[in-house]
């Protein structure tokens, strides 16, 4: 059989938190270097999918997990996964910007220094400025590095949650309405940049705003009380939706 081109394969996943299921029957690839946006009402399961990919729900007593998803064909739910490992691979961004509260520098580094990847002080200085300059934020910090992050504009703050997550050089970056605590402006620089990360990263944003998805996403899921109604490219499930529900 070829290979399957898709860097996440979820295969008819469940999802429970205690005895209550949230996620039924999920099933969708995940292609590489593409933007997939997840879309549906609020509580449909669409953030709770998104942290399955990285076991972020994990953290949550009495979850629990049926069915497989898989990461470059290996199943992030198999017991011998390393969990830190796994999220150093697919980052998460969250809804609110929330930078630690230290200099602009020691949050791009905080990443690397616990996963011991820093090297000389020089490769860290560039590794800081490469994911800086990633983010669209390196014009607006370079002379401040020093000074305490939660001084920045709110949504220069979510671009240093991106830079962040970037700077432990993930393969996938997930984006939980990462956009909707953000203004108009701040919001069109985020999807500015999505669109650039996507060159080198997969992108899997979940938003309530359908002309969000319509803009930035290849391709679009929609969820509905736990279910994925319909997954397809984005023209396709806005022009020509297969489901009546979509």
């Amino acid at each position: 059989m070829p290979e399957s081109p898709s860097i996440f394969s979820i295969q008819n996943l469940n999802f429970y938190y205690d005895a209550k299921r949230a996620l039924s029957g999920i099933s969708m690839e995940v292609e590489p270097r593409k933007v997939t946006a997840l879309i549906g009402p609020s509580g449909c399961g669409k953030s709770t999918f998104l942290r399955c990919l990285n076991r972020m729900n994990d953290t949550i007593a009495g979850t629990r997990v049926e069915g497989k998803i898989l990461l470059d064909g290996e199943d992030v739910y198999a017991p011998g996964m390393d969990v830190v490992n796994l999220r150093q691979r697919v980052g998460m961004v969250f809804q609110k910007p929330n930078p630690f509260p230290q200099s602009i520098y020691d949050n791009v580094a905080f990443g690397p220094r616990v996963l011991g990847n820093t090297g000389t002080k020089a490769q860290l200085d560039e590794l800081v400025e490469i994911s800086l300059r990633r983010a669209a934020l390196w014009d607006d910090v370079k002379d401040i590095l020093r000074e305490n992050a939660l001084g920045l504009a709110l949504g220069q703050q979510q671009r240093l949650c991106i830079a962040r997550v970037i700077a432990v050089q993930p393969e996938v970056i997930l984006m939980d309405e990462a956009t909707s605590a953000l203004d108009p402006v701040a919001t069109l620089r985020v999807e500015e940049l999505i669109a650039e990360l996507k060159r080198d990263y997969t992108i899997v944003i979940v938003t309530h705003n359908m002309q969000q998805a319509a803009r930035i996403s290849d391709f679009t899921g929609l969820f509905w009380l736990g279910e994925l109604v319909e997954f397809s490219p984005t023209t396709e499930i806005f022009m020509k939706p297969k489901e009546e529900l979509t």
